[in-house]
């Protein structure tokens, strides 16, 4: 079986007062999260782990997005923890023993399609961890901050063989399990499942969607992904 951990459990801390929580904003008549929701369940993945807030309000109102994908079987519902590390690792040890494989991914990017998700399932047959990651494009620059005259570049950057990580991350669920295990135990500070991975010495595919796939942290970015649902003719 694939699993599928949807997390839904940041603090929108940065979208300001009037969306308490960004997974739930509106956007094109539906929910940020039921974006991803519609899109697993369309790419024949049904069972999916939803990771929250530890407020039973926000799984009551994510609830109700869930009831309207005909597609989705189960939803096994989870508790966010301190740090991301922590979330993941509660809705891994609470997924069904005859879980394979676990695709993890943030709610806060709704522009994820179903064919690129077949697409992962396909490419984790030959490499145990994938991940969808963008190529590095802009300069980049290593600066100082002085106390009183402000921020400075210092040096440049070769951005040649940098990539951006996204999300899903995919990995054969084993691995995954083993890797946050480890990160534990050695207090690893961790961003993403990639780096958990990475800890382990063990490579990880790097896939590219080939359309924007952006994770909504601010207003702005809310108002991007609806430009770019709108404008989109493939959604398969």
């Amino acid at each position: 079986m694939i699993a599928v951990i949807l997390l839904a459990g940041g603090q929108s801390s940065r979208m300001g007062s009037e969306i308490p929580d960004k997974v739930l904003a509106r956007v094109m008549n539906r929910s940020v999260f039921a974006w991803s929701v519609e899109a697993f369940a369309t790419s024949g993945i049904t069972e999916i782990t939803v990771c929250v807030h530890r407020d039973d309000a926000q799984r009551e109102n994510l609830l109700q997005e869930t009831s309207s994908c005909q597609d989705l079987r189960k939803v096994i519902w989870t508790q966010g923890g301190k740090e991301r590390r922590d979330s993941v690792r509660n809705a891994l040890q609470a997924l069904p023993e005859r879980t394979k494989a676990v695709f993890i991914h943030d709610c806060a990017r709704p522009l994820i399609r179903p064919k690129t998700l077949r697409s992962l399932s396909e490419a984790l047959s030959e490499h145990p961890a994938v991940t969808l990651a963008r190529r590095m494009t802009d300069t980049l620059k290593i600066a100082e901050t002085t106390a009183n005259e402000g921020v400075f570049a210092t040096k440049s950057l070769d951005r040649q063989g940098l990539w951006v990580m996204e999300t899903p991350q995919v990995f054969e669920f084993d691995l995954i399990l083993r890797a946050h295990d480890h990160a534990l135990e050695e207090n690893l500070a961790i961003t993403d499942d990639v780096s958990a991975v990475e800890a382990l010495g063990h490579p990880v595919q790097l896939i590219e969607a080939g359309y924007p796939n952006p994770k909504i942290t601010t207003c702005d970015d809310l108002l991007l992904v609806e430009s770019l649902l709108a404008s989109r003719k493939d959604i398969s």
